[in-house]
């Protein structure tokens, strides 16, 4: 079986990146503890190429705000699925991820998240 990706592209208030990194790190292991073997975030830092769309324009990039795109890889698709139904389940989930997007808490508006499951075609 061939790996499997979710990618994801977030905006992130500058002022809730601190918050934001340590719970996506704890975020990060529990998806390892259901398969994931890997788990990475990074921050935007050179979005424009012209010519293309940028992660801003699609987003709708304010100006407080930076994006943060991230990638969970999987040995398989079937273990990616089987993550998926779980994780949300995982009790630690609702403490690290509901007050990130409660509105009197909101850290990041998950309505502006892009979020896809991709098949390997070049490694």
């Amino acid at each position: 079986m061939a790996n499997y990706l979710d990618g994801f592209v977030l905006p992130v208030p500058r002022i809730h990146l601190d918050k934001y990194k340590r719970v996506a790190e704890k975020v990060a292991e529990i998806w390892k503890e259901y398969g994931a073997i890997a788990y990475q975030e990074f921050v935007g830092e050179d979005l424009n190429l012209e010519g293309t769309r940028s992660f801003k324009e699609v987003v709708d990039l304010k100006e407080d705000e930076v994006i943060v795109f991230g990638w969970v890889l999987f040995p398989s698709k079937a273990i990616r699925e089987q993550a998926n139904k779980l994780v949300p389940e995982d009790p630690r989930m609702a403490d690290l991820v509901g007050p990130l997007t409660n509105s009197e808490r909101l850290i990041f508006d998950a309505k502006r998240m892009l979020y896809g499951g991709f098949q390997p075609l070049v490694s």
